[in-house]
């Protein structure tokens, strides 16, 4: 603000069209002022206009959003359901869906005029529109952090509560018990914390007009039965807390709206009388193992992520018949213990025609596969088509021997995602014919043998894995639209033709397909090319938009002329793994890339590596370098000066001459990684002055003759917050007095050093009072 103090600028309006004369003159009406505040706060006029101007309904839902704290990302849907159990959206007749169309509606104006502002996967407010919520809120809402509570006006019907001292939770909770009109209580712990049962009672019994309520990661093993006294609530979120069951008065609770049981682990099934909630309209459950009787009775659910067929309730799939309502993602698990495919059919799936994404799991226990189990199971998925409307499909451990007619793009046509996961015995995937599919997911197949020829015009994405027996893959002609192809651990795939025009593909992996033979599409789009395991892929012209290009483990591996890496001028990752090349490989030679910032190498077979300059690749900032016995020395020169990460693991010559590698001088170096197998070049580390003084981290693995940690070299080491040991049996003891001088250290792990356990131990060790200063010890895995 002090900046922008005083200064005149420009506003440009491009496109704003609006008749009404006291309207602009409303919108006039702050600039007239220039800077101007408020008497009773520091708000920007603009913004206050912006909030004067909007509708009355708009104002309420916007000020509530007050009671979230500054950088705090919220999920549309969930604010939704906060205005909804506040009554924020009431419309004119009982519809719920219409309040929730309207709730849509109005944070999309707000999304409009930049009140909320998307983040990733969340939405969240500027600080200047917080002020102004804040402001307009007054004394409704309050935020408390930390463990005291100021007071609490008695105006106050919205509290966010943020607990960082987790013996508090009881006297602030207690102290809020007075505010008797309280609307909402948004409670943040943390799964270590404790409520006691009193305090439960007391809050439950004494503040009956919550409307909404939030226990999420709370660490509640019990919730207690004066639950059933929040006779108003509509909103309740108990995610990620450790009660093994509900009280059955939750069912009491005839108003609720919504309830969240995400992340609750030890709940395996709901109260008996569940059905009784007959409002309820957004279930959100994990883990459970036996769905609640008589849950169809529900018939407003709109949403329901879980459902399971249990072995003892097999028919139990019929209780979604009449649930037409639902909206966006279910997840059926159990299908495998369906047996009649009529109930399969009254689950009315076909009907369902606000579902988005649906995911049919048939895993059940282990079973005889005999001819009438697999017809069975086929007559069951045949039975369960989805509603045309379909976006997204996954199928899991599916155990019939072909798929359902309804699996084409003439049913679904609307389908953009399908993922057919350890569907143990179909042989084939016939055409599919999705015309807007963008994604084709297929793992762990293990009988499938062919993927026909499809015509996906608008794949963007495929992904094929784990289909050992998988022989032919003719699915990549007709998507000119492909930008990710990923083909990995199908050992007997020998046909996958890669269309040599794919004027779309960015990302291209082929990793461990052995038999497999083609050639990587010509084009200048590819910018990730990963080839491991692969021996009979020819590469015709690397391209020259490669930023990424990893070739680990190819033998065979064919470039067809003089390839040189140095082509590829924007190049970002370099992963090579040269060991045991029959045929010749290609050129290293990158001379100065300074767009390189990871480059690895294995099996390098020369004394020095194959760059002249290495310390003027100035974005270099990781570099590792495996299994390359006859290597020496690094360029002349040094390392880079921007290298942060460094990693040499079985290079004994090169480990050998580690004075001359100039270390000391890397002030961006944090990462340090030391392995030394089978060889006997380590047995004092580290020498005085080898690490640089920036170091953070520090891992040494499989040293065997590494007798003595070296003290003095660690003396400088002032910013070094871990020191991981792994498999050094010979080490004798641990660098005591240099430990002693780290007071950034934060973590030490000993594993796998036999004569430094007994030492070091916590309880009973000779030595182990050297390292108590030291928050975060860890030998043998034991804390």
């Amino acid at each position: 603000q002090q900046t922008l103090k005083d200064k005149k600028y420009l506003l440009v309006l491009d496109d704003i069209w609006n008749g009404n004369e006291e309207s602009w003159e409303k919108f006039l009406l702050p600039f007239n002022h220039g800077s101007s505040r408020n008497e009773d706060n520091n708000i920007n006029p603009v913004l206050r206009l912006s909030y004067h101007n909007l509708p009355s309904n708009r104002k309420r839902c916007f000020a509530y959003c007050s009671i979230f704290p500054k950088g705090y990302g919220f999920d549309k849907g969930g604010l939704i359901k906060f205005w909804m159990a506040e009554g924020l959206l009431k419309c004119s007749g009982s519809d719920k869906s219409e309040e929730e169309e309207l709730g849509n509606e109005i944070f999309s104006d707000l999304e409009s005029i930049s009140f909320f502002q998307k983040s990733s996967s969340y939405f969240v407010m500027h600080d200047l529109v917080n002020d102004l919520a804040k402001s307009v809120s007054g004394e409704f809402c309050m935020q408390i952090e930390g463990s005291r509570v100021e007071g609490i006006p008695e105006r106050t019907r919205h509290i966010r509560l943020s607990l960082d001292n987790l013996n508090c939770a009881d006297k602030l909770l207690e102290s809020i018990c007075e505010c008797k009109g309280l609307r909402s209580l948004i409670l943040e712990g943390k799964m270590t914390m404790l409520i006691s049962n009193n305090v439960q009672c007391d809050l439950f019994s004494r503040l009956t007009c919550l409307r909404m309520l939030s226990f999420r990661y709370c660490g509640l093993s019990e919730l207690v039965d004066e639950i059933g006294n929040l006779k108003l609530l509509r909103y309740l979120d108990l995610s990620y807390n450790r009660f093994t069951t509900l009280p059955g008065t939750i069912c009491k609770l005839y108003n609720l709206q919504t309830l969240l049981l995400k992340g609750c682990d030890k709940l395996t099934e709901l109260p008996s009388n569940f059905s009784t909630l007959i409002n309820l309209q957004h279930l959100e459950l994990s883990y459970i193992k036996k769905m609640p009787k008589n849950i169809g009775k529900l018939n407003k659910l709109q949403s329901l992520n879980y459902f399971i067929v249990e072995e003892q309730n097999r028919s139990v799939l019929k209780e979604l018949e009449k649930l037409n309502h639902l909206h966006g993602r279910i997840h059926i698990k159990g299908l495998g213990n369906v047996i009649d495919p009529a109930d399969a059919a009254m689950a009315n799936l076909k009907d369902k025609k606000y579902l988005e994404e649906l995911h049919m799991n048939f895993y059940k226990r282990m079973e005889e596969m005999n001819d009438s189990v697999v017809e069975r199971n086929v007559s069951v998925f045949e039975a369960l088509q989805p509603n045309s409307n379909l976006k997204r499909l996954t199928v899991e451990y599916y155990n019939g021997n072909s798929f359902p007619s309804w699996l084409r793009g003439c049913h679904l046509p609307n389908l953009v995602s399908l993922n057919l996961q350890k569907c143990g015995l179909c042989s084939h995937l016939p055409p599919l014919g999705f015309l807007l599919l963008k994604e084709l997911y297929i793992s762990e197949c293990p009988e499938l043998k062919r993927v026909l020829p499809q015509h996906l015009p608008s794949l963007q994405k495929l992904e094929i894995s784990d289909c050992n027996k998988l022989e032919e893959c003719l699915c990549l002609e007709g998507s000119p639209l492909l930008e990710n192809v990923s083909i990995k651990n199908c050992s007997k795939l020998k046909r996958a033709p890669l269309p040599q025009h794919l004027p779309s593909l960015q990302k291209l992996k082929i990793s461990d397909c052995e038999m497999l033979e083609a050639s990587i599409p010509k084009g200048d789009s590819i910018i990730e090319l990963d080839l491991q395991k692969c021996d009979r892929i020819l590469v015709n012209e690397l391209p020259i938009r490669l930023k990424k290009f990893v070739l680990w483990k190819n033998r065979y591996t064919e470039f067809s002329e003089e390839q040189n890496v140095v082509n590829c001028t924007i190049l970002e990752d370099l992963w090579f793994d040269l060991r045991g090349f029959v045929v010749k490989r290609p050129s290293l030679d990158l001379n100065i890339n300074n767009s390189l910032r990871s480059l690895s190498i294995r099996g390098w077979d020369s004394s020095s590596l194959p760059f002249s300059s290495l310390y003027l690749f100035t974005n270099l900032q990781d570099l590792r370098l495996y299994d390359s016995p006859q290597l020496e020395s690094f360029p002349r020169g040094g390392l880079p000066s921007n290298l942060s990460r460094h990693k040499i693991s079985k290079c004994p010559k090169l480990i050998g001459s580690r004075e001359e590698w100039g270390l000391f001088q890397l002030n961006s170096l944090r990462w340090f990684t030391l392995r030394d197998d089978e060889f006997e070049n380590v047995e004092s580390f580290p020498e005085e002055n080898l690490l640089p003084p920036t170091l953070k981290y520090l891992y040494l693995y499989n040293c065997s003759k590494l007798r003595i940690m070296n003290y003095k070299g660690f003396l400088h080491l002032n910013s070094l917050h871990t020191l991981d040991i792994y498999n050094c049996p010979s080490l004798e003891s641990l660098p005591e007095e240099g430990l002693l001088h780290l007071k950034s250290l934060h973590m030490l792990s000993i594993i796998k050093c036999p004569l430094i356990r007994e030492k070091y131990k916590k309880e009973g060790g000779e030595r182990c009072h050297t390292i108590r200063h030291i928050p975060y010890v860890e030998i043998d895995r034991i804390s």
